[in-house]
This record gives C-alpha cells, structure tokens and sequence, in this order.
C-alpha cells in the first residue's frame, strides 16, 4: 500500500536507534534497532496513516518524484 513514497532513514544518537522517515505523510516516522527494522515499521505506520486518511476523508499527498542524487 505504501508503494510510490519514499522512506528516508537516519541514525539518531538522541534516539540510540535508526528513525524512518515518509516526508510525503506528516508525522509518518518510526524506530527501530537496525535501519531494517526502522523500514518495516514505518510501513506498518505508513499503511495505518494511509488507512486512517481515508477513513476520515482527509486529502492523501501523492508521492514526490524520485530523484536521484549525485
């Protein structure tokens, strides 16, 4: 379901753990011990925002472009 939106993943040392971050859904992060772990929570929380928009009719971003980086 979360196909399309880009996940971003950083250590915190504020955290002690790895965050993922989808910038395209507000407030969409999530933690994990290993940046795997980050990515397969963040979908899980990714598809609950997604779920949740719907359901209340609120607007759902489409997914930036990819770019790439140099």
């Amino acid at each position: 379901m979360t196909a399309g939106y880009g996940i971003e993943v950083f250590w915190s040392d504020e955290d002690q753990a790895w965050i993922a971050d989808v910038p395209d859904l507000a407030f969409c992060t999530a933690h994990g011990a290993t940046p795997h772990d980050a990515v397969a929570e963040v979908e899980v929380a990714a598809d609950a925002w997604l779920e949740a928009a719907r359901a209340t009719g609120r607007p759902i971003p489409l997914p930036s472009p990819r770019t790439l980086r140099a």
